[in-house]
């Protein structure tokens, strides 16, 4: 999705140089004005035949120039490893997650259960059971959150700032072995240097999390993208935002969230706390 987004930039640009409209585009290029429109929006794809005729039009000649967006243009057509997942998990989550592999930042606020980025194999799978009766769906779904989780490696160098109540660390999912597996595995994952997890405890009392539920903000790299907000609504699934007064107000509740939270330290006592008791 860098990929797309990147030619489909590059295309604006090219087009604003060479002082053409997209009604002007379509014309010469015999192509509807829906067609450029959604070209630059990225909802269709673009041919490398008809990118080349683009970059013609736009006066693109430097050969140098051409074949580096012939090679973007290959790259973003190639696909990724969570198109084979698409329907299983939906359009919408499936375009999250694109969005998600290119963010360099990522906020979450949980209310109810870990984050699926922080779950192990076997919590994974005690969250999906009550939801599903079919045994090869909930091993697909829990192979498709195991493969997400390969972003919170340091080398991909996205951050990640996770905020949890502390309900989400006592409710105990799975049984005890499991959940005393994926405490070990939440303490371990918080001492990475890209991922900070803060908890809200209990006696912060009633807070702007609890009437805006669980939700996740990306940000992006220099001026790509706007900031995309994804939203949880009960019985609905999650919703897609970039409407930029509405992402403001989840980023504003986030930070708000993170000065309610715990030290470190009190988050890797209740951990240790917990899991005396699972044993």
């Amino acid at each position: 999705m860098v990929q797309q987004r990147r030619l489909r930039a590059e295309l604006r640009k090219a087009r604003d140089q060479a002082e053409l409209t997209q009604a002007q585009v379509a014309e010469e290029m015999d192509w509807s004005v829906s067609k450029v429109i959604r070209i630059e929006t990225g909802a269709v794809g673009l041919s490398i035949t008809d990118l080349r005729a683009l970059l013609q039009l736009y006066g693109v000649v430097d050969r140098a120039a051409v074949n580096e967006l012939v090679e973007v243009g290959k790259a973003s057509r190639k696909r990724a490893w969570w198109d084979s997942y698409r329907e299983l998990v939906g359009d919408v989550v499936a375009r999250f997650i694109g969005l998600e592999s290119s963010a360099s930042l990522v906020r979450q606020y949980d209310s109810g259960v870990l984050p699926g980025l922080l779950q192990t194999p076997g919590y994974a799978r005690a969250t999906l059971s009550p939801f599903n009766t079919d045994q090869e769906v909930i091993d697909k779904k829990v192979e498709f959150r195991g493969k997400r989780q390969e972003i919170l490696k340091p080398h991909y160098r996205v951050k990640f700032h996770f905020v949890l109540e502390e309900t989400v660390l006592r409710r105990v999912v799975g049984g005890p072995a499991v959940m005393k597996e994926q405490l070990e595995w939440l303490r371990e994952l918080r001492r990475q240097p890209n991922i900070s997890i803060k908890m809200i405890p209990f006696s912060v009392g009633v807070h702007v999390g609890v009437g805006l539920g669980s939700f996740v903000v990306l940000e992006f790299p220099g001026d790509e993208q706007d900031h995309i907000a994804a939203v949880e609504h009960s019985g609905v699934g999650v919703s897609l935002q970039d409407d930029p007064e509405q992402v403001s107000k989840y980023v504003e509740a986030f930070l708000q969230l993170e000065d309610l939270a715990g030290t470190p330290d009190e988050l890797d006592s209740l951990i240790d706390t917990l899991i005396r008791e699972l044993q």
